[in-house]
């Protein structure tokens, strides 16, 4: 079978080390059982190892040629290749609505962050995802309060997930050669099943304080509490990369009650 051409549109570097890939794949060996997804099969270097380790597998690629390739070298994946937009599917039918099934692959760098997105749309059902990203954006989601690289993903992503930073990948480990290194990490649904806040203010109250994240909390906030309320308090006189994501659903509860 003829190799697949990877295309700069799609975003696609095929990689080429054997050994990584099974070591992503390793990353869901306490899920086996799970129906599991992989975003971008590409080739199958990782869909190869994910079958060998007996996971219920359903692929979802948007290249035609790429579906082709997959069609002809995994027939035991007959039905379970979905040449769709993974951003548009719905995962509970992709799964047959299974009560819990995992995420992972070597994720396309130019829509990664919607990916996390969608994920978090199905973080009842999603119970591990893992996979690669570019290094810069897996720092992202596993960095913490007080660093430069933490900003609205890893505070969303926390709240619901326990993220580990696993490994770096080189570029020379993929055809072609990305410009970036990349980075696996490994998210983990975690016990929260309530945050105790609203989660849609939540989510505005992240996006709008990062999104002026060098200006203090007292005035980022300013647009989502009435006017002429007190915000003297010392809690808003932090930066949103200062806060944990309890501090953050605090900040949420309070700004709730301001409203009311």
């Amino acid at each position: 079978m003829q190799q697949v051409r990877a295309k700069k549109s799609l975003g696609q570097h095929f990689l080429v080390n054997l050994d990584i890939a099974k070591r992503i794949a390793s990353t869901l060996d306490d899920y086996v059982g799970l129906p599991a997804i992989e975003v971008g099969p590409g080739m199958g270097v990782l869909t190869q190892y994910l079958l060998e380790q007996g996971h219920d597998l359903t692929v979802v690629e948007l290249d035609s040629e790429s579906v082709a390739y997959l069609n002809a070298c995994f027939p035991q994946l007959e039905g379970r290749i979905v040449e769709d937009d993974f951003l548009r599917l719905d995962l509970c039918a992709l799964t047959c609505d299974a009560p819990q099934f995992c995420v992972t692959g070597n994720y396309p760098y130019n829509i990664s962050s919607q990916i996390m997105f969608k994920v978090l749309d199905y973080k009842d059902r999603v119970v591990c995802c893992t996979g690669m990203f570019q290094r810069e954006v897996a720092q992202r989601l596993a960095a913490g309060p007080g660093s430069k690289t933490y900003g609205i993903l890893s505070v969303l992503l926390q709240a619901w997930y326990d993220i580990e930073y696993l490994f770096t990948v080189d570029e020379n480990e993929f055809n072609p050669p990305p410009k970036v290194k990349s980075g696996v990490i490994r998210l983990k649904r975690n016990g929260v099943t309530d945050l105790g806040c609203d989660e849609r203010l939540l989510k505005t109250v992240v996006k709008t304080t990062f999104g002026m994240r060098r200006k203090t909390l007292r005035n980022s906030v300013r647009g989502l509490v009435p006017a002429g309320t007190d915000l003297s308090d010392a809690l808003f006189s932090r930066r949103p990369e200062q806060l944990s994501v309890a501090e953050f659903v605090e900040l949420t509860r309070r700004i709730a009650e301001m409203r009311e």
